[in-house]
This record gives C-alpha cells, sequence and structure tokens, in this order.
C-alpha cells in the first residue's frame, strides 16, 4: 500500500452562493500520479487549485473541510511556502518575458538565494530533470519566448521543479501542444514520478489510461469514484464511470 501525501476529507468549495465541490474524500498517494478526468465543468481544475490553495486568489471563495499535505494542514501554512512544495505547471506555457536561465531561477531569487554557484547548478539540474537541458544548453541567455510550445511547457516545468517541490500539479499539460510535444510531456512525466508525487487534469482518458496509476472521477462537483488507473478502466465500479468511459456522456 503507498504511502499518501495528501488527506483530503469532507471538502466542500463554493464560489459565493454557488458550490463547486460537494464532500470529496480523497488521499493522494506519493510518488505516483494521478490523473484528474471528468466532463467540462466538473470541478476537476477546481479542485487542483485546492491543493496549493491558489483559490485563495479568487474573490467570494470559500473552503470547507480538511486537506492535509503530509499531516500538515495547509490552511494554516504560509501560502509562499505551500507553493514552493506544491508546484504547478497551467494548461498554457506561461515562460516570463526573461532569458530561458532567468525563467528557471525565477523563483529562488525571489525566496533570496544570492549564491551564483548555487543557481547555476540548480538552473542547469532542473532543466535536464525537465529534459530540456540539451535543446537549451547553448542559449540559456536567450529569450525563452524563441522557444516552442513543447519547450516552453518543459521549461515552465523546470522552473517548478527548481523550487524542489514535493507534489507538482498540471492542469491539461499538453492540450494546447502538438503530438511530439505531447509525448514528450508523457515520457518526462512518467520519468518525474521517482522523485516526485504528480496530480494532473486532462480531458484525455487515452492520457490518462498512458501516464496514470490511479485515476479519479469527477461530475457535477462530485467525485464519483477513484482506483488504480487499470482497475477503474477495465472494471469501473459506478454507473456513471462506466457511462463516461464508453462514451454514453460527455
Amino acid at each position: 500500500m503507498s504511502e499518501n501525501i495528501f488527506d483530503i476529507s469532507n471538502l466542500n468549495l463554493f464560489y459565493g452562493t454557488h458550490q463547486a465541490l460537494f464532500d470529496v474524500n480523497l488521499s493522494i498517494p506519493k510518488n505516483e500520479v494521478t490523473a484528474l478526468i471528468g466532463p467540462s465543468g466538473c470541478g476537476k481544475s477546481t479542485f487542483l487549485k485546492c491543493l496549493n490553495r491558489m483559490n485563495d486568489l479568487v474573490e467570494d471563495c470559500k473552503i470547507d473541510g480538511q486537506i492535509l499535505l503530509n499531516d500538515e494542514n495547509i490552511m494554516k501554512m504560509n501560502p509562499i511556502i505551500l507553493r514552493t512544495k506544491v508546484g504547478m505547471v497551467f494548461q498554457q506555457p506561461n515562460p516570463f518575458p526573461m532569458s530561458i536561465y532567468e525563467n528557471v531561477i525565477y523563483g529562488l531569487k525571489c525566496q533570496g538565494v544570492k549564491d551564483k554557484k548555487l543557481l547555476n547548478e540548480i538552473c542547469i539540474k532542473s532543466l535536464k530533470e525537465a529534459a530540456l537541458f540539451e535543446e537549451v544548453k547553448d542559449k540559456l541567455k536567450s529569450s525563452a519566448y524563441q522557444l516552442s510550445g513543447g519547450q516552453k511547457q518543459r521549461l515552465c516545468i523546470a522552473r517548478a521543479l527548481a523550487m524542489r517541490p514535493d507534489v507538482l500539479l498540471m492542469d491539461e499539460p499538453t492540450s494546447a501542444l502538438d503530438p511530439i510535444a505531447t509525448s514528450k510531456i508523457e515520457e518526462l512525466i512518467n520519468t518525474l514520478k521517482e522523485k516526485y508525487t504528480i496530480v494532473i487534469v486532462t480531458h484525455n482518458m487515452q492520457q490518462a489510461t498512458r501516464i496514470s496509476d490511479n485515476t479519479a472521477f469527477f461530475m457535477l462537483g462530485r467525485l464519483v469514484e477513484f482506483n488504480n488507473t487499470e482497475e477503474f478502466f477495465s472494471k469501473p465500479k459506478e454507473k456513471e464511470s462506466n457511462d463516461y468511459i464508453t462514451g454514453r456522456f460527455s
């Protein structure tokens, strides 16, 4: 049985008077890939952003329930420290308007790290972990905007990895990429789970079967089913899960 890094209990989320998540109870295993799937608007991304308190930035958002990260209540943590431990990669690659090198070390410099040797070491290590170093090693001082879409996304992953997180959240990280770039990201995810826990939102069920160890199926703000990915897709326990997998609704 895998050790859990997140333990979520009785999680409810409201945007003003609108309830977006209903009584979610879920434990996320450490050093595995957990995919969040379900129809558009079902609460996947909303749930994902609860895990590093990105929803704190949304006006009139209220959360009830408990989220533990390594047995520590994240609602009592400094959000900056939390987001260091729980990095995030978004749907659209979002490099900063600066060099490749400065993008990777940006978070470290914001935290006051000034040791140039250390910054260089972490930059190289992070780019290697993101499978990007060989492609950019001769142009680290060039603008990140010159990179292709897939390279920009791997740069964003390197930027998150530079903070040495425990968890990497990914919100549809390949939806804006072509098949070749998507394949590279998927290969990267399979490598990264040796060191990091990954939670990924995806609309692509085939992608979930390729890269995830566990699958959580959401519908209308509720967690319908959570299981080992192979078992979830071969023997879904809930009718709603089976209907979604077989295309009876979208």
